[in-house]
């Protein structure tokens, strides 16, 4: 008899230690330096990827993950030269350990998620994606499910299977030149950007999703007029960044691109946001803005804080949880708000006509 209790009693004591290791490394991260970390990787991959030089102190309180971008792979089939997250690696998450770390910033405060890379269609044809879209809506209900895409991958039949879960399909284009756009390398084969451009947008309005347009300025385009084109197309947004340098990325000796070429000056970004002042749905980012304001996830599930140049990746949220991860994202909440990081995001509120 005494030897059954004695056995139930350490079965009971092995689920608790069990319980307590998944909270382990949590709970070392949050004393450092006080004690030694204690990461918990996944079963199946390794968080290989560099380590920041050195991390900023925590802040009193954790930001809120309002919004999240979400670049679950760096693969791309356009070698555009100012790209600032490059394929560095070709990892991607299992589909089940994505979902479980969306659950998560879901349960701390995520109403909004973006999925970019790399190009997102191109994993699994579009498969992947539109799986983790389907799970944002559907399981998550979160108010809005975004893409950032270059389009070129996209096609109808996706539209049909997943559209009805995506808020917002943004469509990468800096220019309504096609040479223009060969010389920044936006373009694979023989497929013409900016005839795809409105296809998409034709898709988008056929399948309630809203369209919105992202440029990137810099010293190939930073002279156009894309008044008359980007009122033709009518996106809810036209996102308008400056041309960025992160090292690493597209800058420095261990870069995959060479961006030096395509910085414009503040200036520069002026003049071409002055000369489409009267484009209502123009949302301009200089490289101030850009820094610091986004919650960007690698595709380790690693916050990626810009503040010194360069992205100096957090441990997973897989591994310590959302709030000791984000502390050390380099978000700047304020700014996150000030530039009007959250509006009306959720295709149900926009009241357009699709």
């Amino acid at each position: 008899m005494q030897l059954a209790v004695l056995g139930r009693l350490l079965s009971v004591g092995r689920a608790v230690l069990a319980a307590l290791r998944g909270r382990l490394g949590a709970l070392c991260w949050s004393l450092a330096p006080l004690c030694l970390s204690v990461p918990l990787p996944l079963p199946g991959w390794r968080d290989s990827g560099p380590r920041p030089e050195r991390e900023r102190e925590w802040d009193d309180e954790s930001p809120t993950p309002t919004s999240v971008n979400y670049h679950f792979t760096r693969q791309c089939n356009y070698k555009c030269g100012f790209c600032f997250h490059t394929a560095k690696t070709s990892f991607v998450l299992p589909l089940e350990e994505a979902k479980r770390g969306l659950a998560m910033l879901k349960e701390a405060g995520m109403e909004k998620i973006n999925f970019s890379g790399g190009e997102p269609f191109l994993q699994d044809r579009g498969e992947f994606v539109g799986k983790l879209v389907q799970f944002c809506k559907q399981e998550l209900e979160l108010p809005s499910v975004s893409i950032v895409s270059n389009g070129s991958l996209i096609r109808k039949q996706w539209f049909e299977k997943y559209g009805e879960y995506l808020d917002i399909l943004a469509i990468s284009c800096d220019s309504f030149d096609e040479d223009v756009n060969i010389l920044i390398g936006r373009r694979q084969g023989k497929k013409n950007h900016v005839e795809n451009l409105h296809k998409l947008r034709q898709w988008c309005r056929e399948h309630a999703v809203a369209f919105k347009i992202n440029s990137v300025i810099n010293r190939f385009n930073v002279e156009e007029d894309m008044n008359e084109q980007i009122k033709a197309l009518n996106p809810v947004r036209w996102k308008v960044f400056q041309c960025l340098l992160i090292e690493g990325e597209n800058s420095g000796e261990d870069a995959l691109r060479e961006a030096e070429k395509f910085v414009i000056s503040d200036e520069d970004f002026d003049r071409f946001l002055d000369r489409h002042k009267d484009v209502s749905c123009l949302v301009p980012e200089s490289n101030q803005k850009m820094r610091d304001s986004y919650l960007i996830l690698d595709e380790y599930m690693r916050f990626l804080n810009c503040r010194n140049g360069r992205k100096e990746p957090s441990k997973s949220i897989l591994d310590v949880g959302v709030e000791a991860a984000i502390k050390f994202s380099g978000f700047d909440e304020k700014m996150f708000l000030r530039r009007g990081g959250k509006y009306v995001w959720s295709k149900a509120d926009m009241k357009l006509d699709w």
